[in-house]
């Protein structure tokens, strides 16, 4: 998801959050009406308008709550999901600059790369993470290993084969972690 998008992901959030609460603040007389700033006074007033003309009853304030609780699990979901507190992981790998013959491989082949090699290595169903550090890449691997083989040397075989497929097709690597997950038959 590139800026932009994020950015106004971000706001539609921010705007599902602060508007029902400063609604909230104006019903229970904390914050005055007059106090609201201009941009917020005509979809107030409106809304206002609107509310003051109808006769709620117990069954439609209860409806009229749920709707406000689901808005707000929706706005905190947009918030959780925008404000990602790990490293970002960068879209694509060069791998060869030179002019006339720039190569790049996508943060999805790099991963697929790193299956691969897992696979390779005798790890069964391996899924790895990517994150990335000033263009270089963490690869954070987990792996099944069937049952007669030895746990240890089948991670370590894993992660020097990750290493040397990334290596090979020239995609910078800073750390490669192999985690064994269980044991299948």
């Amino acid at each position: 998801m590139n800026a932009f998008n994020r950015l106004v992901m971000l706001i539609v959030a921010l705007l599902l959050v602060a508007i029902p609460v400063l609604v909230l603040l104006m019903n229970w007389g904390i914050l005055q009406a007059e106090a609201v700033s201009p941009f917020y006074r005509g979809p107030l007033d409106a809304l206002g308008g609107a509310v003051s003309n109808f006769d709620f009853g117990q069954g439609a304030r209860a409806v009229i709550a749920a709707v406000g609780a689901v808005v707000a699990l929706v706005a905190g979901f947009l918030l959780l999901r925008e404000l990602t507190f790990g490293r970002p992981l960068a879209p694509r790998a060069v791998v060869e600059s030179e002019p006339g013959r720039e190569t790049t491989l996508t943060a999805q082949a790099v991963r697929s790369l790193a299956e691969g090699a897992a696979r390779e290595a005798g790890a069964s169903s391996p899924k790895c993470r990517l994150t990335s550090e000033r263009g270089r890449y963490e690869v954070s691997c987990d792996i099944h290993v069937p049952r007669p083989r030895n746990l240890t040397e089948t991670a370590t075989r894993a992660r020097e084969n990750i290493r040397k497929v990334l290596k090979a097709q020239q995609v910078p690597v800073k750390d490669v972690e192999v985690t064994v997950r269980s044991i299948v038959s």
